[in-house]
């Protein structure tokens, strides 16, 4: 009698459609983040660079990204072929463990697409659009889809050499945009008026949302990548609630130290450093660890964001600051607080594993780190040689929202700013009177 063909588990296929839909808001969340985070004039500009992301890596993903990244291995751990370029020999029957391969493919691009959305805050206020539209493909599919493949693909050598542990984009995700977007800042040096003009957040409101509906994805995000409905998918669950809380707790109480008055800019961005630093490692620590993992990551990162300023390079959105550090700490405490119910064998230091697990992870670290920086600063260097990368002193001072879009984010005009905006930039029906 014939064996009955394997079928997708339903339970599982419906959680990580429902883990995608969430992962996929992020990028609308973040756009909103770090829409409220610039000023009024480049606000659009914001959540363009966001959206936009969208569209270019999914047309990527689908063309070679996917193959690449998660295709069988052609050399020797750094990249997968193109069998599935395409998506070539992917039907609906097609099975990645209990789910289907082309529900295990979208779910892998939503984190692609918010990855590169990250880059897009370190150089707020000073890009030009059409170079962000080439950056974008190409950077995807040299610099994050390499890193998804050592971290995440069959063979790749993070995972299988190594042996490094990462359950959800600490190294392909939090770091490649961190280090990314230190590469862009360094390429497009920084905005007018860097470390002399007042560059409030426009609107903290807009960055609140922005912060919910992140931490609402990243139940998505992080319980997904147990790609099923099972007791893995709730440890990592309530250990990216838990790290998010005591990530917020954490950044609240530097600032009541330090600067004498909590804020809700410190509240959200505490939210989202602690769940950066859980990302590598909810599927790792225990309830515990997690808690530790973000209140170290909510506390350090609070100074973190800081260091542009005496080290000079301008970060616009902080995601050195933020997504750098705060997914190098995930990632290097899981060699401290790994536990062997979680993984199913790899322990840290505090549960009698040693130093060979940290040594793994801060390896991986290095190795991520470095290649992301230079391959990124490389095609930065090469746009802004040929197309040019920064936008012109006259959008910047105007605002790229009238300059590149020709929009304004609200009907009474550009606040707060001086520049004047000439005619030529207005369609007749939104111009608009600069204000003082």
């Amino acid at each position: 009698m014939p064996l009955a063909a394997a079928s997708a588990d339903t339970g599982d296929t419906a959680w990580l459609l429902a883990a995608t839909a969430l992962v996929l808001l992020m990028t609308p969340g973040l756009a909103l983040f770090y829409g409220g985070m610039v000023r009024t004039k480049s606000v659009l500009n914001m959540l363009m660079m966001s959206f936009v992301s969208i569209a270019l890596v999914t047309v990527v993903w689908l063309a070679a990204g996917y193959s690449l990244a998660f295709g069988e291995d052609t050399a020797g751990g750094l990249i997968g072929g193109l069998g599935h370029a395409g998506m070539s020999g992917l039907g609906p029957d097609s099975l990645q463990g209990t789910v289907p391969t082309l529900l295990f493919a979208t779910f892998q691009l939503t984190f692609a697409i918010i990855t590169a959305a990250l880059v897009s805050g370190a150089v707020a206020d000073r890009a030009k659009f059409g170079a962000w539209l080439v950056f974008v493909p190409v950077w995807a599919l040299l610099v994050y889809v390499p890193v998804a493949h050592w971290v995440w693909g069959p063979g790749g050598w993070i995972l299988e050499k190594l042996g490094a542990l990462d359950f959800a984009g600490g190294l392909p995700v939090e770091i490649v945009s961190g280090a990314s977007g230190l590469a862009l800042c360094l390429v497009l040096g920084p905005r007018l008026g860097f470390k002399k003009d007042a560059m409030r957040p426009h609107n903290l409101p807009m960055v609140m949302l922005g912060a919910g509906l992140l931490w609402f994805g990243w139940f998505g995000f992080n319980a997904g990548s147990a790609l099923g409905a099972n007791g893995l998918a709730a440890a990592a669950f309530l250990n990216t609630l838990a790290a998010g809380c005591t990530g917020l707790l954490g950044w609240l109480f530097v600032e009541q130290k330090r600067d004498g008055h909590p804020t809700t800019l410190g509240a959200a961005s505490g939210a989202v450093a602690g769940l950066v630093a859980i990302t590598p490692s909810c599927g790792s620590v225990s309830l515990l660890g997690a808690l530790v993992v973000g209140l170290t990551a909510g506390a350090v990162c609070s100074y973190a964001v800081s260091w542009k300023f005496k080290l000079d390079y301008d970060d616009s959105l902080d995601v050195v600051g933020v997504h750098l550090v705060g997914g190098i700490i995930g990632t290097l405490l899981i060699g401290v607080f790994a536990v062997e119910s979680m993984t199913g064998g790899a322990e840290g230091l505090l549960y009698g594993g040693g130093l060979g697990q940290l040594g793994k992870q801060l390896l991986a670290v290095v190795v991520v780190a470095v290649y992301a920086f230079g391959v990124t600063y490389g095609i930065g260097r090469l746009i802004d040689a040929t197309l040019g990368f920064r936008a012109s002193e006259e959008q910047e001072q105007t605002g790229l929202d009238l300059t590149v879009h020709a929009e304004t984010a609200y009907d009474h005009g550009v606040l707060g700013h001086g520049a004047p905006v000439s005619s030529s930039v207005v369609p007749s029906a939104q111009k608009v009177t600069p204000q003082a």
